[in-house]
């Protein structure tokens, strides 16, 4: 049955409408977001759809196809942030969120599905969180802008959902379009779409799921983002955003605490990482962004110390059987890399790094090519 049926059969109405929003990869430029920096994500085909119903009696009502259990029901006027909310506390935060900021929801119902692999660091959080504010802003008239909405989703999952990610996954899932990549400044949201056809260039981007599941709640990602605060403030800046390239040597020298140097260190050279991919794709030099890759997964690596061994034989397997370069993407500790590889060698990279998981006794990884896509959307 359609995302509209299936609410119908659950509601016993017809939804107002059906939206999506998709999840997305980052190509260059992590954990750069709640440092002020710059980030070059892409919307993946993969989304989660929405049915919604507006509601006027203060009751939220919401379903997934894709969990366990029946249909959660809550009181908009009484919504607290959640302690092991499960899938159903990210809607809920959406609502939270828009009412603390003065929005008069009153209530929906909701049914949700979604494509976007869970655990895989490709923002089914962020997808569940946009798909929720764009059928609410529609269905009350709010005139919310794109970035607004991001910015509300990301403070659903701050400080509802308590994960204290930056805003890239949410103005990815928001602002993204088709065919290209968006280069953000998560200071101010202002955003440029940068054409990224890799077909026409004879390349591809493989998205390799190593099936490690992550959950950034478990205290890991908090630690480096109060490190990298950290950091700023040993150096007097407003965030690490402000210490350029040039600087890092002598900040690094002002550092004494080994953690926060390399913490540092990483966030001011990935922010160099996405300043040159763009000028490489604005050159139309899109194959010389294969080693940024490699370099900025080392720096993952080594500094901010997120990766994990399966992630790492993915970049060393890539590499190895001729891919242009490879990185770790989204947060870290599992989930998924990102391999920019010509198109004629696709196939065969992409059997060499599963024939080294298999070697090393890990399970069969996931891979599939990162087709840029477009951002969330009525349908």
């Amino acid at each position: 049955m359609s995302v509209a049926a299936d609410f119908e059969a659950l509601y016993g109405a017809a939804p107002d409408g059906v939206w999506a929003a998709p999840g997305r990869v980052n190509l260059i430029g992590e954990y750069t977001d709640f440092n002020d920096g710059f980030v070059l994500p892409l919307a993946l085909p993969h989304s989660t759809v929405a049915a919604v119903a507006r509601r006027d009696d203060g009751v939220l009502r919401l379903h997934s196809a894709d969990a366990d259990g029946g249909i959660v029901q809550l009181a908009v006027d009484s919504l607290e942030p959640l302690s092991g909310g499960g899938w159903a506390a990210y809607p809920a935060g959406v609502v939270w969120a828009l009412r603390e900021a003065g929005h008069p929801v009153t209530g929906a119902d909701v049914h949700l599905t979604s494509t976007v692999p869970t655990g895989a660091g490709l923002s089914s959080s962020a997808a569940l969180e946009v798909v929720t504010a764009l059928a609410l802003n529609d269905l009350f008239g709010l005139g919310i802008s794109r970035p607004e909405l991001a910015r509300l989703a990301q403070r659903a999952e701050n400080a509802f959902v308590g994960v204290p990610c930056g805003v890239m996954d949410q103005m990815a899932s928001a602002c993204a379009e088709d065919g290209h990549a968006l280069y953000l400044d998560t200071r101010d949201l202002s955003y440029r779409q940068v054409p990224f056809d890799l077909a026409r260039e004879g390349l591809r981007l493989l998205v390799v799921d190593t099936r490690v599941k992550h959950a950034l709640g478990d205290g890991a990602y908090a630690e480096r983002r109060a490190g990298c605060e950290a950091g700023a403030r040993a150096l007097g800046a407003r965030a690490l955003r402000d210490v350029s390239i040039a600087q890092l040597p002598e900040a690094l020298a002002l550092l004494s605490d080994e953690t926060v140097l390399r913490y540092v260190r990483h966030v001011v050279t990935d922010n160099a990482r996405v300043e040159r991919t763009i000028a490489l794709l604005d050159a139309g030099d899109t194959r010389a962004v294969g080693p940024v890759l490699t370099e900025g997964h080392a720096s993952l690596r080594d500094d901010l110390r997120v990766s994990c061994p399966e992630l790492d034989l993915v970049v060393e397997a890539a590499n190895a059987a001729g891919a242009l370069g490879a990185r770790m993407t989204g947060g870290g500790f599992g989930g998924s890399a990102v391999v920019l590889v010509d198109a004629d060698r696709a196939d065969a990279v992409a059997a060499a790094v599963e024939k080294a998981f298999a070697e090393a006794g890990h399970a069969a990884p996931g891979i599939f090519p990162a087709v840029p896509s477009a951002g969330a959307r009525r349908l």
